[in-house]
């Protein structure tokens, strides 16, 4: 993309604008919007900067194999309002691996940080033409791509004043909502094609990318999430004692069902028939509970991945029209 995704009139950040002006002070002396650290004429420190800040490394190595983890939407984003209706607290990232990967009850999002806004930036830093190397391009796709999710984490005035909450800060305070309507009309143009091959995906779930890194990636994790051990076991604590629940009725209904004398007196006999039915019923609901919840987790699993590969084969064919 050879000019901005976004008219001049429509950014949200017109500071480095003074450059172009008869009065700019010494472009030395202006510094990158929202980053006070770096200055605007350090070229290779910005470039840097901005590889750090929103180029997805792995998780765009891994992009082609996505819709085994996500539905192969762009759209499938639940704008901030609904984050809230499912139960999610929203946790500020500024990692751009973690935008809009969620985890129970948490989901991560990466602010919207200033230079971005600036039209003036994008034609100094981020505009590319056909000399641009193959990684530049790929750092044009990563932001358009990131740019785009905001389309659709804000589409009502509740989910801008969610963003603009002091504790979430997760647009520059100094925006109206109509000036952000206007901003992210201009980016509704923009294809899965023009983008990160990550963006053509919404929500990630991280239990998904942590169990398919250790094969797509060769790493134990892609986002660790557990910072302590103690936190780490206790999250086998459920499915063990489940599994030493399900073993105890299992043994003592054995137990029970062995150690019956059938054969003693009369009047504890029909006692002993009771407890040998009883513990037989015991096992019988233990296996049928186990077998139950086995074949209900392999139903989901196989729906899911029916559904995941008739929709990716879908957007193949419809790829190939």
């Amino acid at each position: 993309m050879q000019e901005p995704p976004f008219a001049k009139a429509d950014q949200l950040n017109d500071e480095l604008d003074i450059i172009a002006s008869s009065t700019a002070p010494a472009i030395s002396k202006i510094r990158l919007p929202g980053q006070p650290r770096i200055y605007i004429s350090q070229r290779a420190e910005v470039d840097n900067f901005i590889k750090q800040e929103f180029l997805l490394n792995d998780l765009e190595e891994i992009s082609p194999y996505l819709w085994m983890m996500s539905k192969h939407d762009s759209k499938s984003i639940s704008p901030l309002h609904r984050q809230k209706v499912k139960g999610r607290d929203i946790v500020v990232t500024e990692d751009p691996r973690l935008h809009l990967v969620w985890y129970h009850d948490r989901i991560f999002i990466k602010p919207l940080p200033k230079y971005i806004l600036s039209h003036y930036f994008w034609e100094l830093y981020l505009c590319t033409n056909r000399h641009s190397s193959p990684e530049h391009v790929t750092l044009q796709k990563a932001v358009l791509g990131y740019l785009r999710t905001y389309i659709h984490l804000i589409q009502h005035e509740s989910d801008f004043r969610i963003a603009v909450d002091d504790k979430l800060q997760l647009i520059p305070p100094d925006i109206t909502f109509l000036k952000f309507c206007d901003f992210t009309a201009s980016l509704e143009h923009l294809l899965d094609v023009d983008v990160a091959g990550r963006y053509a995906y919404g929500e990630i779930r991280l239990t998904r990318l942590n169990l398919y890194s250790k094969i797509l990636l060769q790493k134990f994790s892609f986002h660790r999430v557990q910072a302590q051990y103690s936190d780490y076991f206790a999250s086998f604590y459920g499915p063990l004692l489940f599994v030493f629940a399900i073993l105890s009725v299992v043994l003592s209904a054995m137990q029970v069902s062995t150690a019956i004398d059938l054969t003693a007196t009369k009047q504890w006999e029909s006692f002993g028939q009771f407890c040998q039915w009883f513990s037989i019923t015991c096992l019988s609901l233990a296996v049928i509970l186990v077998i139950w919840l086995s074949l209900l987790f392999l139903y989901k699993f196989i729906k899911e991945w029916v559904y995941a590969i008739g929709e990716h084969q879908r957007r193949r064919d419809c790829s190939k029209v």
